[in-house]
């Protein structure tokens, strides 16, 4: 499939830091989901990364690693504006140096995000809390994308920019 370019305003989302969850399947079509420690995208770029905790998220790691197949959402814990991402050819690597200043922006906004609906910044540090050594980044170019925010749109698939 056609990589799908994002509009700027879901690319700002994503960049800034809301909740991901990332989802794949095995050969038997049994699904394995795992929340994320970080994500990347910026605007003009149509290739997203996230991250993803080696020990937490074996499954989905071997998944994606056998079938390149991955499904996102990213969620706006305050505003409940979510989006889903999919596509057929996700590429893993190990985290570097380089990735670090992204996952401290990225832990920070959740922090921000978590505490405007009432969780102290303890809890968001304990839920994403993990080692560079252990982060896999998944990076992908969206091939599908779905309004995912609760409403009359959910589910509807999103068109790129014009």
């Amino acid at each position: 499939m056609e990589p799908l370019r994002l509009p700027a305003d879901l690319l700002a989302m994503i960049e800034r830091g809301v909740s991901v969850i990332v989802g794949s399947r095995d050969a038997q079509l049994r699904p394995s989901v795992m929340r994320a420690v970080g994500s990347r995208a910026g605007p003009g770029d149509d290739e997203i990364t996230v991250y993803l905790s080696r020990p937490q998220s074996r499954q989905v790691l071997q998944d994606i690693a056998a079938n390149g197949r991955i499904a996102v959402v990213f969620s706006q814990p305050s505003t409940h504006r979510s989006i889903q991402v999919k596509a057929s050819s996700a590429a893993l690597r190990q985290a570097d140096a380089l990735d670090q200043p992204q996952l401290a922006r990225y832990l920070a906004a959740m922090e921000r995000e978590i505490e405007l609906v009432g969780f102290a910044p303890e809890l968001t540090r304990a839920m994403l809390a993990c080692r560079l050594e252990d982060v896999v980044a998944v990076s992908f170019r969206p091939e599908q994308a779905f309004d995912q925010t609760p409403g009359p749109r959910a589910g509807a698939a999103l068109a790129g920019p014009a």
